[in-house]
């Protein structure tokens, strides 16, 4: 079974952006991102109590999937918001009217545009503006020579951000509030996915912070990844699960050392990531991330230990989280 995919890093309003585009049939995509600035709280415009995504949809895949990894790393749940719904599929339309190719940004002078950015077009689609709280998002593209059903590329999709160095903030950063746009191309006989989240309102975290995505007990995730964009730095092709460090968003985090460990004893240092060191200049400071520059291997438990500083506070973490036989 061939699958690509296009990793995409998350896009934040009223901040730095970066754009790096790439192309190609089957999935290969593009990507740009911004470092955060200070929220504003958020009013609930749009969220309702339960999922609307139809039950078999890759859509509510997504949405579990995120959620349940989410909150086993007590980070809060998504709340579906319909106003970031109709974001994220307007984005997920444009792509496919212009080439069938992930990109962030979009052209008023191409057919489907609703705004140049995330935060543009969550407020197109009547989300409050950035001035009021955060909208951002991510996208990305996928394909595979294999028919699945549309829980299974949901899952891929959701699994694929949450591997990535750049875009593990999905999973990691404490937003509350998610829109999932989808839409399926054919590309060789089989689907060719561009997929597109619009993500909002970050909260305060609580408990021993800082906290950590993966964490205790984290299992089934992506033992290698590529295709990322930005390429994150040290890396020459695929990659490991990424370990992303997160506190509260007046927090600073400088990671000082981490390692992964197997289940034989064999030790991996971990490439660290703050926003002091970042080449993209997409880390906020109040997340690192620590990384292994190769993939690991498929179905294996790992011990990670990382230590660093919070506001100049020694921590240190450790605990053990287990791959399954999926790539990212």
């Amino acid at each position: 079974m061939k699958k690509t995919s296009a990793l995409t890093a998350v896009s934040f309003a009223a901040a730095l952006t970066l754009g790096a585009c790439g192309g190609g049939g089957g999935g290969n995509g593009g990507s740009s991102a911004a470092a955060p600035s200070t929220p504003a709280s958020s009013p609930t415009t749009g969220n309702v109590t339960t999922p609307q995504y139809a039950s078999t949809s890759a859509q509510l895949a997504v949405f579990n999937t995120l959620n349940q990894q989410r909150q086993q790393c007590g980070l809060p749940a998504f709340t579906e918001n319909t106003v970031l719904d109709k974001a994220a599929q307007a984005h997920a339309d444009y792509q496919a009217q212009n080439g069938g190719l992930p990109t962030d940004t979009e052209d008023s002078s191409k057919p489907g545009f609703t705004g140049v950015t995330y935060s543009d077009r969550a407020v197109k689609a009547g989300f409050p503006g950035p001035q009021t709280t955060y909208s951002g998002g991510a996208s990305a593209g996928f394909y595979t020579n294999a028919t699945l059903t549309e829980t299974q590329y949901g899952t891929n999709i959701a699994y694929a951000w949450m591997s990535g160095v750049y875009h593990i903030s999905v999973a990691a950063w404490p937003v509350t509030e998610i829109g999932v746009g989808w839409k399926e191309l054919t590309f060789n006989g089989f689907p060719q996915i561009l997929a597109s989240v619009s993500i909002a309102n970050l909260q305060p975290l609580s408990g021993n912070l800082p906290l950590t995505f993966p964490c205790q007990g984290s299992s089934g995730l992506p033992y290698s990844t590529g295709g990322e964009s930005p390429t994150p730095p040290n890396t020459s092709g695929n990659f490991g699960q990424p370990v992303a460090i997160v506190g509260n968003q007046t927090d600073t985090i400088v990671l000082q050392s981490g390692t992964m460990t197997d289940t034989s004893g064999t030790v991996m240092n971990l490439q660290l990531l703050n926003s002091s060191n970042d080449p993209n200049k997409l880390l906020p400071a109040w997340e690192a991330v620590a990384y292994p520059a190769t993939p690991l291997t498929a179905n294996t438990s790992y011990t990670v230990s990382v230590s660093g500083t919070r506001n100049g506070t020694p921590f240190s973490r450790t605990f053990t989280f287990t791959t399954g036989n999926i790539v990212g």
